[in-house]
């Protein structure tokens, strides 16, 4: 019996030493971008995005198996500008099942950065987890002098392992700053220092393997948000429009006879039509064709029953979201409902 003790206590001890000692699971799902791409020579500026597998990354970076037991998948490999409905559907089916089913503590994405705003934004919606995920891409490619995919894979990895970063929804990580997925905008077409946080700014930022938090986002997201793709196989049609002077009525028409269920307006100023766009949006909406009015500005809303009389013509003001983003949430807000009200108001909340 005396031996028996000594043992059920050994192995207790060991089990703590173990649970003390285990790293968190982190999944790396790559999906190509710059931050797996080649170019001719470490000098050249041109490049071919998406030509780098998984496991080529992780092992550019071995620093980051010291923080936790990173292994990775290769969901698919191209270029963000390649982005679509399918990838996104099977990215956020995928995320679930590894956070909820599998028993990882967080994700990362390896992302092209064209579109990796909509990406974390989609995610952010999409995503039933408080568990981290963070999309990190790169700006110059993985064969360039001083590329800074591998900086940006180490510092995701490093804040999807922090305790501080849970329940904070998807964010990207990017030249060490943390970033809000609805906030976060690409603002340069070439600089590393190129995404955003908008005029909220960063959420926070990793030094030294460690992740800090500035604030803490105050929209809905990932276990609060109402979205649900499990069962999804494709997402409503919306496309955007572009104001400008002099706009052409055609884009617009375009999406009503291709019977788009959405149409987004990246409007001038505070989301305002040209009057020949203006015309046509009015006969949209009355065909039941959701349209939401944003801004092509960089920065600042777009005001609900300002310029435009949102309630008369039951148009949508996407208030804090750009165009692109607009158009994400308006996808999956019509999975939900074709009530104008009732889409306003997610754009209130999220």
């Amino acid at each position: 019996m005396k031996h028996l003790k000594l043992f059920t206590l050994a192995v207790a001890a060991l089990a703590v030493c173990l649970s003390v000692s285990a790293k968190p699971k982190v999944r790396i799902i790559a999906t190509g971008g710059t931050i797996a791409g080649v170019s001719a020579t470490s000098a050249s500026s041109a490049y071919t995005a998406g030509q780098v597998g998984i496991q080529t990354l992780i092992d550019a970076v071995p620093q980051m198996l010291f923080l936790a037991d990173v292994s990775g998948e290769q969901l698919v490999n191209i270029g963000s500008q390649d982005m679509n409905d399918e990838v996104w559907l099977k990215l956020a089916k995928r995320v679930n099942v590894l956070l909820n089913e599998e028993g990882y503590d967080a994700v990362v994405i390896t992302h092209g950065t064209d579109t990796m705003e909509e990406t974390a934004y989609f995610l952010n919606l999409t995503v039933k987890s408080d568990k981290p995920v963070i999309l990190a891409g790169s700006m110059r490619p993985s064969t360039a002098i001083s590329a800074d995919g591998p900086a940006n894979l180490y510092n995701a990895v490093a804040a999807a392992v922090s305790p501080n970063v849970k329940g904070m929804g998807v964010l990207c990580c990017m030249n060490n700053q943390l970033l809000d997925a609805k906030t976060v905008i690409k603002t340069h077409t070439i600089d590393c220092d190129t995404f955003e946080g908008g005029p909220s700014g960063i959420i926070g930022y990793v030094y030294n393997g460690e992740a800090h938090i500035l604030q803490t986002p105050n929209n809905k997201h990932t276990v609060n948000s109402v979205f649900d793709v499990t069962q999804m196989d494709k997402l409503p049609k919306v496309g955007i429009v572009y104001g400008y002077a002099n706009a052409s009525p055609l884009p617009m028409q375009a999406f009503v006879d291709a019977k788009f269920d959405g149409i987004v307006l990246a409007g001038v100023g505070d989301g305002n039509f040209y009057k020949d766009v203006f015309d046509v949006a009015v006969k949209a909406q009355n065909q039941g064709i959701q349209i939401v009015r944003s801004s092509r500005c960089p920065t600042g809303p777009t005001c609900l029953n300002s310029e435009v009389d949102d309630a008369k013509y039951h148009f949508v003001a996407a208030l804090d979201l750009n165009p692109q983003k607009a158009r994400v949430l308006l996808m999956l807000a019509l999975t939900q409902t074709h009530d104008w009200q009732e889409i306003q108001k997610f754009f209130m909340e999220y």
